[in-house]
């Protein structure tokens, strides 16, 4: 008989296998000497001993599938179990079973970060919905539909979900899209309604800008030019195909026109530019007038002087305020020495003048009289209200005193 720690051979040539349970059958040898016989079944347990190596590898560096693993798993047991080769059977076992709870440990983690990702597939889907929902409100027309086709890709790209989860996000992301698509669409047709509206508008305003091109009414055809210009803008814009050649006709038309009226004008302007050099000297003679000392001779002068003013015909406007102003700011001065004169010469209006004075010199003489007995009282805070009135009435003294020296007193 022979032997080893975990078999020996009978005298019959059955071999056996030491296990944890006592000893099992492995098989009969007759075809050479026990020691063979254990050599060879030691080889079949070297070989699971491999087998097991190489499916811990795979377990371990690999993405095998759980059933895979477990169907390997199931098929290296049943080698070992049918005791069918000599070694540590029991060693095998054990290595069998942590590497079926590591095939479970990995199929729980798959499920874990399966729920895990789709949970953040929900989360995600969720948030699509909601922008496209917000989105459906919009009015960046181009914007949104972009951000809308670029939330599909997104779409398309994440897990999908349990089916019924998945379809009434889906609905809803689609009738985003859709409320979209039809706001948008009512929006472009009501746009080109808008625009047909404003082509046929732009045509009748040509038509009138043209038969008006021939005008030689300068003043009121450039104000209807004007009018007709506020309603072209008014209008809005005609589709891009039109637009661009209704402008150049409605444009083309009022040319003619403004060109005809500045080649008159022109002439006018060489006209008017001779009445300003006119109009600027007398405003000159009249400047020599001032400052007015002899009141009678010079209100005759300028009575001439704007004689002669009046009988010189128009001026460029934009030069008409300076040459005016000069000539307005002579005749201020003479109306201002008028009333200066007359102010003078009016008894009742210096009366006037002198009673006022007198009374807010009495008024300003009781309010100081008053603060001097508040200050020896101690009593600051009538002395600052006192002196706050006398301010006021102190002014008002100084105003009508210089009114009274125009009478010359």
């Amino acid at each position: 008989m022979s032997s080893d720690p975990w078999g020996r051979v009978d005298d019959a040539g059955t071999v056996y296998v030491r296990t944890a349970e006592g000893e099992k059958v492995v098989g009969s040898w007759q075809a050479g000497s026990p020691d063979e016989a254990l050599a060879y079944f030691q080889r079949k347990y070297d070989g699971l001993v491999v087998e097991i190596d190489l499916l811990e590898r795979r377990v371990r560096t690999t993405d095998l599938a759980a059933k895979d693993a477990e169907a390997a798993i199931a098929h290296l047991r049943e080698q070992v179990d049918a005791h069918h080769a000599v070694g540590d059977l029991d060693a095998l076992r054990t290595r069998l079973d942590k590497l079926t709870e590591g095939v479970e440990k990995r199929r729980e983690e798959r499920r874990a970060r399966k729920v895990q990702q789709a949970e953040e597939a929900r989360r995600a889907k969720e948030e699509l919905v909601a922008e496209a929902e917000e989105l459906a409100g919009s009015e960046q027309w181009r914007a949104a539909g972009e951000r809308l086709r670029a939330l599909v890709d997104t779409w398309k790209g994440l897990p999908r979900l349990d089916r019924k989860s998945d379809d009434e996000l889906w609905h809803r992301f689609s009738h985003a899209r859709s409320a979209f698509s039809k706001r948008r669409k009512a929006h472009f047709a009501q746009l080109d309604a808008q625009r047909e509206e404003a082509r046929q508008r732009k045509e009748k305003l040509v038509t009138e800008a043209e038969a008006l091109s021939g005008s030689r009414d300068w003043g009121p055809t450039a104000a209807k030019y004007r009018e007709l210009m506020q309603e072209w803008k008014a209008a809005g814009r005609a589709q891009r195909e039109h637009e661009d050649d209704l402008w150049a006709r409605f444009r083309g038309a009022q040319d003619v026109f403004f060109q005809a009226r500045s080649e008159v004008f022109a002439e006018r302007d060489s006209e008017q530019r001779e009445n300003l050099a006119r109009k600027e000297e007398l405003a000159a003679e009249a400047e020599k007038l001032l400052p007015v000392t002899d009141l009678k001779a010079a209100r005759s002068t300028f009575r001439a002087l704007n004689e002669r003013w009046d009988a010189v015909g128009h001026v460029p406007r934009d030069a008409r305020p300076k040459v005016e102003g000069r000539m307005h700011t002579v005749e201020r001065a003479i109306q201002e020495a008028e009333e200066a004169e007359w102010r003078r010469s009016n008894p009742e209006a210096r009366a006037r003048a002198e009673g006022l004075t007198g009374q807010l010199q009495d008024a300003v003489d009781k309010l100081r009289d008053q603060i001097d007995k508040a200050r020896a009282a101690g009593n600051t805070a009538k002395v600052a209200k006192l002196e706050r009135e006398l301010e006021g009435r102190q002014a008002l003294l100084d105003q009508a005193q210089k009114g009274l020296q125009e009478f010359g007193g």
